[in-house]
């Protein structure tokens, strides 16, 4: 439990200390809705969440995010996996081209990346097969934010996250081991600035 926490609290100062300084800075807020795939269990859950950074100014701006998402069910509603959910909070690095201006219609395509805590949650039936992890992990992705007026637009994003653990251990077949756990992410949102 404690390594999440610090795991989080590290990826938190990342995207501070990345963060441009506010005279330069183009911030941004993006709820947005997704989904799972590529990770049989997790294919085609739902997810949701919200994204918060900034970029600076240039032909190159680079700036810091702070990506936070949930997926409830993650590993399907059945009887043997009862009550389950996935949660990631990443601090990322973003660099994006701005076409269009800072204002009005514009176009944005970005890279992003970074590290933070994937928390996985699955509650057996009766509470016997409880698995609770908390791993450091790090995500990759790239994605598009296109504004239709100064301060709203839309933002379409692709992600690959995975956890850096790995299992060492004798595989035990009543042991439900979430390492090297990864899974892609698309989603779709409206972006405020």
């Amino acid at each position: 439990m404690r390594r999440g926490f610090y795991v989080f609290a590290l990826a938190a100062a990342l995207a501070v200390a990345g963060w441009p300084e506010r005279a330069y800075a183009d911030g941004f807020f993006s709820p947005w809705v997704g989904s799972n795939f590529a990770n049989e269990p997790g294919d085609g859950r739902g997810s949701f969440g919200f994204t918060a950074g900034s970029l600076g100014r240039g032909l190159v701006a680079v700036g810091g995010e702070f990506d936070f998402g949930y997926s409830p069910n993650f590993f399907g509603a059945s009887s043997l996996f009862g009550n389950n959910n996935v949660l990631s909070a990443m601090g990322n690095v973003i660099v994006g081209v701005p076409f269009g201006g800072r204002r009005g219609l514009g176009i944005r395509p970005y890279v992003t990346g970074g590290i933070g805590l994937i928390r996985s949650v699955v509650k057996g039936p009766a509470n016997i097969l409880d698995v609770q992890n908390n791993d450091p992990g790090f995500n990759l992705g790239f994605g598009v934010m296109g504004f239709l007026s100064d301060h709203v637009g839309v933002r379409g994003d692709l992600r690959f996250m995975r956890t850096f653990s790995t299992d060492d251990t004798t595989p035990n077949p009543l042991d439900f081991n979430l390492s090297t756990f990864d899974f892609w992410r698309g989603s779709v949102g409206i972006v405020l600035r």
